[in-house]
């Protein structure tokens, strides 16, 4: 009997879509977007962290200067309710997708052993 791995891929978006998590997560992205300085204050946070990530993914080393800057950034969103309870929900459903990940590798972990991945 064939398996369309596709169509279980399609099912696992689903169940996502309905995890507790994915839905604690939509519940505080509308809430920040609705609140026009919070979502200011996320959209740069969001914006500085992808400039430090395709820097970083360029080769291009971080200054001292922006990691402090990128550390106060942080800071200045954590303490703004509603966004860092946003960031704790993206925090469990990456969680909750990563070992999702570690599920689906299983077949190739079992061929190769582990992987550094």
């Amino acid at each position: 009997m064939s398996i369309n791995v596709y169509d279980i891929a399609y099912e696992m978006e689903k169940g996502i879509r309905q995890s507790t998590e994915y839905n604690e997560l939509k519940k505080w992205f509308d809430a920040v977007n609705q609140d026009e300085a919070a979502k200011k204050m996320f959209d740069n946070f969001r914006e500085l962290q992808m400039q430090l990530q395709q820097k970083q993914m360029a080769g291009q080393e971080i200054t001292q200067e922006e990691i402090d800057h990128a550390q106060k950034s942080l800071q200045l969103v954590q303490q703004h309710d509603t966004i860092a309870k946003l960031m704790n929900a993206e925090q469990r459903l990456s969680m909750l997708i990563g070992e999702m990940n570690k599920i689906i590798m299983k077949p190739l972990e079992d061929l190769y052993g582990p992987q550094p991945f």
